[in-house]
């Protein structure tokens, strides 16, 4: 975000609404926040010119698609010297089935959310793919069994947002 740009009580629930429903019109957009169309079009094109609105996206039901085995699986790289990082991190991003890949501290090095069709298909996945990603040393996989909360909007209270 710009150093000045500021968000003020118009542009938090711009945010806090498109978080709700990214394909709102803007005229229903300003309708819920209490702009006309135009100030509220001015608006969403400073957020997103400014970055703060990265991008759009559609949330698909993994479930309809045939992905019902969702798995967090936590990586250690035998070596951390700059070329098997980069290597690893570059192999994970042509990696489809990883939907998300966080360098973390603590126990693991990577934290990967990994979505296969069944248990099978991920136990392939891994010897076939993850097992064989530059630096591997060791993976521990967690089998999520129901999700609670996914894909929740940020909050932005700390904003003086809703």
């Amino acid at each position: 975000m710009e150093k000045d740009f500021l968000l003020d009580p118009y542009s938090l629930r711009i945010l806090t609404e498109l978080q709700k429903d990214g394909r709102m019109s803007v005229q229903e957009l300003g309708e819920h926040i209490g702009l006309s169309t135009s100030p509220t079009w001015k608006r969403v094109k400073d957020l997103e010119r400014a970055g703060v609105i990265a991008y759009y996206t559609a949330v698909l039901d993994r479930h309809k698609i045939g992905l019902a085995n969702y798995v967090m699986a936590e990586v250690n790289l035998a070596r951390h010297v700059d070329n098997v990082v980069e290597e690893f991190e570059k192999a994970v991003l042509g990696c489809p089935e990883i939907i998300e890949c966080h360098s973390t501290t603590g126990q693991g090095d990577y934290l990967l959310k990994v979505v296969t069709q069944d248990i099978a298909t991920y136990d392939d996945f891994l010897h076939k793919v993850v097992f064989k990603l530059p630096g591997v040393r060791e993976i521990r996989s967690s089998v999520v069994l129901r999700e609670i909360k996914r894909a929740a909007p940020l909050p932005l209270r700390h904003l003086g947002g809703a």
